[in-house]
């Protein structure tokens, strides 16, 4: 299909006219982009580790040498990567997206990010006709897996409503949240949230690891309780198993935290729940745990503690 005969804003999104375009193919976005694959979605992608995008060419995806490359061969391009300087450069560098760009075109980030970058992106892709979507999302690998992400939206409610379809195929809770920046700003509250609950799910299980009880057996009690929770349901298992395995990586986690606490700063908000969650986790980086999932976090509180962890029996 030629950029001519593209899809434009007011045509409908299937996987007989629209070509997918994913840059990102790590521990998220490698699920994520294989549903959409799934679902019968050509898909050309791009990972500065080529070696990461190799299950999903597997599937049948091609494989792209840059972000422009992926711009040039797509119709809606999304994009999942690690830091905001990485956004800026794949959709805003010499060789990003926009470059490969051209009018009807949708780019998705989904990425965790500045709210003031995903404004400044909408800004700069209005100017070519391309519309610029931020939507970040909740439910780490087992989200991703399993198609059931929650998905933050701000943007251009026509774009939004367009390409509907695929996010219904990868998430389960789609929610337009407002304009340009709307949904990394929802992203921060969601971040927030977690931030000061970490704290709590893993001064609990040291708690029950100190006076003796059993951990599986007192989960069951408190998590389907009113302190039940995310966390405690699919996090709490794996600090008990030792499983630190990233669904979602700690030096990740501060970043977020980061620009929470800059957006904060901003309007003159005080934030100490989310202060200390911070401070904490930069021991968890000190202590060799940046590339393990957030779960590693009761690791500095146990040591904090003099505790062994995991319990032993």
């Amino acid at each position: 299909m030629s950029k001519a005969n593209s899809p434009t804003s007011s045509q409908a999104v299937t996987p007989e006219t629209t070509r997918i375009g994913w840059i990102g193919t790590g521990v998220m976005g490698r699920s994520m982009c294989g549903h959409l694959i799934d679902a019968g979605y050509r898909a050309t992608v791009f990972n500065r580790t080529p070696a990461k995008a190799d299950l999903l060419v597997y599937m049948g995806a091609t494989r792209a040498g840059s972000p422009q490359e992926v711009a040039v061969a797509s119709d809606v391009v999304f994009t999942i990567v690690g830091y905001p300087q990485d956004v800026e450069s794949v959709v805003l560098g010499e060789d990003g997206v926009l470059a490969g760009a051209s009018a009807g075109m949708t780019i998705v980030d989904m990425t965790t990010s500045r709210p003031s970058l995903a404004e400044k992106i909408a800004e700069v892709a209005a100017e070519k006709g391309v519309a610029s979507i931020d939507a970040p999302v909740s439910g780490g690998d087992t989200g991703a897996r399993n198609a059931a992400l929650s998905i933050m939206i701000g943007g251009d409610a026509e774009a939004i409503a367009r390409i509907d379809p695929l996010f219904r195929l990868m998430g389960k809770t789609v929610v337009h949240q407002g304009g340009p920046g709307r949904g990394q700003h929802t992203k921060m509250v969601n971040q927030t949230l977690i931030a000061s609950g970490m704290i709590a799910v893993c001064e609990g299980l040291l708690y029950a690891s100190k006076v003796g009880l059993d951990i599986p057996t007192v989960l069951q009690s408190v998590s389907s309780g009113a302190a039940g929770s995310w966390s405690l349901s699919n996090l709490a298992p794996r600090m008990v198993d030792g499983d630190f395995d990233p669904g979602f990586f700690v030096e990740h986690f501060i970043k977020d935290m980061r620009i929470a606490l800059e957006e904060a700063a901003s309007m003159n908000l005080a934030l100490p729940g989310l202060a200390l969650a911070h401070q904490l986790y930069q021991a968890v980086v000190a202590q060799g745990h940046a590339k393990d999932g957030t779960q590693a976090l009761v690791l500095a509180l146990a040591q904090l503690n003099q505790l062994d962890w995991p319990p032993t029996s």
